[in-house]
């Protein structure tokens, strides 16, 4: 059984380690740390986390290094994770606040992760096939050429050029346009997908092939399955950090880029108390990322399914600040999103 002491020097050698990547011994620990004795004493309480298997040397010196079962520990023994200062909170509003769009918002949640925590950032896209079409909008861009919009009442908008076979006037654009956003509005994007690949009814004939085209679009944007993709940044941080891991990172940047993996690991993790999710290590090792911690959040619109976003970077991270940033950003988008 490890006392609190001995939980207490973990600690300290988690925070020191994470610092400075040197290993920790007992003297610096006395020099930097107010546990009132000995360093005689802070040797017997690292032996007794040694035995735990909580610390490790890797070579000769007296020097210990977290485990993956001691970052586990520190981790789970976190009371309180730090919050982030008032600055921080207010360049996360102002940074992501500029957005325009979902997209826009989403690709700068990730930079902004990235940047706060000096690590590889990753954000899911919301379910859009459980989206309901908000609204179609045809813009003219020549007598042949169309754009089509399709919005969500998630915030997604796809849009599409559609390349017609003969010439189409403003009042019969205006009138295609309501017809789709009659066929369309409310509904799934199955349903929406479905609906558009029908018939129109009461439709002008001379009209009929621009109508198909339209809608064909349309039919094909609604059937994007944009749950199913990541927005990854920072891949530069994760290159930095070479050095803590034991091997080659290509296998790290393999795994990541294989979509799907990730995407699986974040369908396992649950939040915890402090509504983030943290594996570290060898709790990775089925997805190839053995060597790697992800501390990830969720975020989530009303009705919708709920997303993930996080970071991957080495073992040795500081996790608390980690978790402060990615858990402030989730809650951000959720607000955002829900706000919309």
């Amino acid at each position: 059984m490890v006392s609190e002491r001995s939980l207490a020097v973990l600690r300290a050698i988690v925070q020191d380690y994470v610092a400075s990547r040197e290993p920790v011994g007992s003297k610096s620990i006395v020099e930097r740390h107010s546990f009132g004795v000995s360093a005689a004493t802070i040797r017997n309480d690292m032996a007794l986390l040694e035995e735990e298997e909580l610390i490790a040397a890797p070579h000769t010196s007296s020097g210990r290094i977290p485990t993956d079962k001691g970052y586990r520990v520190f981790v789970d023994q976190l009371t309180d994770v730090r919050p982030l200062t008032p600055a921080q909170r207010h360049a996360i509003e102002t940074f992501l606040g500029e957005s325009s769009d979902l997209d826009e918002l989403l690709a700068r949640t990730v930079r902004l992760i990235s940047q706060l925590t000096k690590q590889l950032a990753v954000v899911q896209y919301p379910s859009f096939a459980s989206a309901r079409v908000r609204h179609v909008e045809l813009v003219s861009l020549a007598p042949t050429r169309v754009l089509c919009v399709l919005i969500s009442d998630s915030g997604q908008v796809e849009q599409r050029l559609a390349e017609l076979d003969a010439p189409v006037d403003d009042e019969t654009l205006a009138d295609l346009r309501g017809r789709l956003n009659e066929l369309a509005g409310g509904r799934t994007m199955a349903e929406a997908a479905e609906a558009l690949m029908g018939d129109i009814e009461g439709l002008d004939r001379r009209h009929a092939a621009v109508a198909h085209t339209l809608a064909a679009t349309l039919a094909e944007q609604a059937r994007v399955q944009r749950h199913d993709r990541l927005v990854v940044a920072g891949a530069a941080n994760l290159v930095r950090t070479e050095q803590d891991f034991a091997g080659s990172i290509l296998g790290v940047i393999e795994a990541i880029e294989e979509q799907v993996v990730l995407l699986k690991l974040f369908g396992e993790m649950a939040s915890d108390e402090h509504a983030v999710a943290v594996r570290i290590g060898r709790e990775n090792a089925s997805f190839g990322l053995a060597e790697t911690s992800i501390v990830s959040s969720a975020f989530e619109i009303p009705g919708r399914d709920v997303s993930r976003l996080g970071i991957v970077g080495p073992t040795r991270m500081d996790y608390s600040h980690s978790m402060a940033a990615v858990r402030a950003v989730a809650r951000y988008l959720s607000r955002t999103l829900g706000e919309h």
